[in-house]
């Protein structure tokens, strides 16, 4: 049975599986007829086609350990933890602070904030209203300036005006980094980035116009290395905004306009435009890459149109025998996908639509592709594990490797690799391979009811925020490169910023814009971008990253005909659904 309270321990390493390891044969956990629900019901399952990783790409991390974020997030703890790291890694990690504010002018004010992964979005929402609450019978310090509202030195409301304005640089303000990464990341809630681009840049250009020419020319000068500071920001932070043909004609023009009356600030601007155009086209690089892969991945040889036939194909056991190595790749694979996920995606999968949508450039690819494309690569994942489960004719394979997998999604546990492990317990989950009674009789399932427990979803996954926040304070604290890895369940982490979003109103009933909530949405992105750019310590090897994603998989039709050729039907339904669908793929191979 699995343990009570979290399991907070660090697994034993795994012995390379060979074909000649002697299993215990416990009884199965499924004997009990409780079938696990199907990955397609589950909430992490997006109905997206699938997609493969171009392990063999650079990733081009460097320039995000540069950005303005990393500093946000690193050097000047706005969201960062608070907490100390306990001996264990995956331990209960010790109660975190509330969130700290400064004491700087509240017309320039500066936010600090603590993360907590754990704290579902719901929660945040209700923060938010005690907050309110607070304010209203007294508690703290609430001020106005003009259209923006402070609580205890913290902006918490302002209009839209107020907002661009605050910005602005000028030649005695700079914007919080803060600040900048939160407003640039959620404004598109509330407008298009060019939009919002044109007006800062034509603010801070028109502020510096006093009638006379040379007066005017002096003062752009001093204000146009902070204009090309907050510029670098933005393409750093944010560069798939610069896919949109508009945004790169804004900023030619800048760069055209600062090369009038300051030439450190133009060679600047050259600069800055070079890194971006580097960065969008690994971007555009990396998204060719993954059509082709797709594109392989997608074949459907003859050798999976047959049980029999299928045999024939190399298994994983033949690929990979060693689960640390596996879960190396796997964890290869997460990171380097997390590393083309722009923070702006996670903001424009709910975001208004755009009246231009069809203009020529931006809207060309989806706005959310890459994230759209890791939640693919877990979607393949599990498909894979149930594919390679299902496939092998003898029930002693069968049982070889699925206890393989347990010990792969063991060691992916150990490494911080949250999002693989999920994905193998889907796959295992997965109805078709869930009803291999006799398969499963044959696998010790202590390991697997262990893990299972990690990543058990009541109490809102308790369980496996718990053992998130022990990883991201190891990381924190990390002395080698491999414990810095933190690679969380990505669904949740879409599902939290999404009912944090649903959650909690973007406008006041005074049609101000609610900041606390963008403050929210900055904190829960900032914390993925750290664990983001981190760089995977491990060897590639190329045979099994290429057998990860290229190796066809089976589809939920096929999985559920193999399971029965694997294991007969049991009662009448299943005869039943044997026969349809072996007249279906029948008929659909026919077709094709």
């Amino acid at each position: 049975m699995p343990p009570t309270t979290p399991y907070a321990g660090k697994f034993s390493s795994c012995a390379p599986y060979g074909n000649n390891n002697n299993h215990p044969q416990p009884h199965s956990p499924y004997r009990s007829g409780t079938v696990p629900k199907l990955a397609k019901e589950n909430v992490y399952n997006g109905a997206y086609s699938v997609a493969e990783n171009p392990y063999d790409i650079p990733q081009p991390h460097s320039s995000y350990r540069s950005s303005s974020v990393s500093s946000v997030t690193a050097k000047e703890h706005h969201y960062n933890s608070s907490c100390a790291v306990s001996e264990n890694p995956y331990s209960s990690p010790q109660s975190r602070s509330p969130r700290q504010h400064s004491t700087s002018c509240p017309g320039r004010a500066y936010r600090h904030t603590t993360s907590s992964s754990s704290s579902s979005s719901e929660q945040s929402c209700r923060n938010n209203t005690a907050a309110a609450k607070a304010r209203l019978y007294g508690h703290g310090i609430t001020a106005s300036y003009g259209e923006m509202c402070y609580h205890d030195n913290s902006l918490v409301s302002a209009s839209l005006e107020a907002l661009i304005q605050h910005l602005v640089p000028t030649v005695d303000y700079y914007p919080d980094r803060s600040y900048v990464f939160t407003f640039l990341l959620s404004s598109r809630l509330f407008l298009h980035p060019y939009e919002l681009m044109t007006r800062v840049c034509h603010l801070c250009v028109e502020q510096q116009r006093s009638g006379d020419a040379l007066l005017d020319k002096i003062r752009f000068r001093e204000v146009a290395p902070k204009l090309v500071q907050l510029l670098t920001e933005w393409t750093e932070t944010f560069p798939y905004d610069f896919r949109d043909e508009r945004m790169m004609r804004c900023l030619k023009d800048m760069t055209h306009h600062v090369a009038r009356g300051d030439e450190y600030s133009w060679r600047a601007m050259q600069q800055m435009t070079q890194r971006l155009i580097k960065r969008l086209s690994a971007l555009g690089q990396y998204e060719e890459a993954v059509a082709a892969l797709n594109a392989v991945a997608m074949e459907r040889p003859a050798s999976l149109k047959s049980k029999q036939v299928s045999g024939q194909r190399s298994d994983v056991l033949s690929v990979c025998d060693d689960p640390f190595i596996f879960a190396q790749q796997l964890t290869h694979i997460e990171l380097d996908r997390l590393s083309f996920i722009g923070p702006e995606e996670f903001i424009q999968t709910f975001a208004m639509k755009d009246p231009l949508e069809n203009h020529k450039g931006f809207f060309r690819k989806r706005k959310t592709s890459n994230l759209e494309a890791y939640v693919n690569w877990f979607n393949r994942l599990s498909f894979l594990v149930a594919t390679e489960i299902c496939m092998p004719v003898k029930k002693k394979h069968r049982a070889r490797i699925i206890e393989f997998f347990i010990d792969v999604a063991q060691e992916c546990f150990n490494i911080g690799n949250f999002n693989s492990l999920m994905a193998i317990i889907t796959g295992m989950n997965m109805s078709p391979v869930a009803r291999l009674k006799k398969t499963w009789s044959k696998v010790n399932t202590d390991k697997f009811e262990i893990l299972e427990h990690q990543m058990d979803p009541s109490s809102n996954f308790s369980n496996y925020r718990t053992a998130l926040r022990g990883a991201t304070q190891r990381s924190e604290t990390a002395h080698s490169s491999q414990e810095k890895i933190v690679i969380p369940f990505f669904s949740l982490l879409i599902k939290d910023i999404y009912f944090l979003n649903e959650g909690c109103a973007s406008r006041l009933a005074n049609g101000h814009i609610n900041f606390e909530k963008l403050w929210e949405l900055a904190k829960h992105v900032s914390e993925f971008l750290v664990w983001r750019q981190v760089i995977c310590p491990f060897d590639r090897d190329r045979r099994i990253l290429q057998y990860l994603v290229t190796t066809p998989v089976f589809s939920e039709d096929e999985l559920h005909l193999a399971s029965y050729e694997s294991e007969g039907p049991e009662n009448n339904m299943e005869k039943d659904s044997r026969r349809s669908l072996r007249s279906s793929l029948l008929h659909r191979e026919n077709r094709s």
